[in-house]
């Protein structure tokens, strides 16, 4: 089980990682999208900063897991994050569902895998 943690958290990382880099680099373009998506997506550049605290967010999660420190604070950091993604991609662009799952079942691994970490957080007082 350690090992799958391992290989599941790097790879994580990995992936977060090229995300956040290639939107702060603006390395490639956007791909080509229908009215819902374009709708979808001026509204997240109209606001001007949800992309930028999303991916900031996703960077230092990824430096967390690829490092593996501050695995369990990052695993929290990007639940509503994978949340988000899953929820887009079944909603508006179901294109990129399968990567969306991935990343979900991903999280969901490593929370499960952190999961000793949180009770104290949920025990009853």
């Amino acid at each position: 089980m350690r090992i799958a943690a391992t290989i599941v958290r790097i790879l994580l990382g990995l992936l977060l990682l090229f995300a956040s880099i290639a939107f702060f680099a603006n390395l490639g373009g956007p791909p080509e999208l229908n009215e819902r998506q374009k709708a979808f997506f001026n509204g997240l550049t109209a606001s001007r900063y949800i992309l930028p605290v999303v991916k900031t967010l996703e960077l230092l999660c990824a430096i967390a897991f690829v490092s593996g420190y501050f695995v369990p604070l990052a695993t929290l950091v990007f639940f509503p994050i994978a949340v988000n993604i899953l929820l887009t991609h079944v909603f508006v662009m179901p294109d990129g569902l399968p990567v969306a799952i991935g990343v979900a079942i991903a999280e969901a691994f490593m929370i499960f895998v952190s999961f000793e970490r949180y009770t104290p957080f949920l025990a009853a007082k």
